[in-house]
């Protein structure tokens, strides 16, 4: 048994969860937050058989695709104030960070 840990953007939640309960996986959304931007994140403990690590992975793939978000990048405080107009910079958003766990025990009560 594995537990797939995965870490998406809150924007991919909704599309995300609604395909893994079609597909039949169980799994515990918790809210997270992080990153470059510090935006909201979503994390899902998913427990799965060996060999449906590699169905899950697809689906998690299929519904969490990276995407480029334009944003303002403020400078460290050492020009003087008004000194710099900042100009928007893509930053890369979105996608999925995926972590398979051996799991040697499991129980539900």
């Amino acid at each position: 048994m594995k537990l797939v840990v995965c870490v998406i953007h809150s924007r991919d939640k909704a599309r995300l969860t609604d395909e893994l309960v079609k597909a039949g996986y169980k799994f515990t959304v918790i809210g997270s937050s992080g990153g470059f931007l510090r935006e909201g994140n979503a994390t899902l403990l998913i427990g799965t058989e060996d060999h449906e690590v590699a169905r899950l992975k697809s689906v998690i793939q299929a519904n969490c695709q990276a995407r480029d978000q334009l944003v303002n990048v403020m400078p460290f405080e050492s020009a003087p104030p008004g000194a710099f107009v900042p100009s928007p910079v893509k930053v890369p958003v979105g996608g999925a960070v995926v972590f398979v766990i051996d799991v040697h025990e499991f129980c539900r009560f």
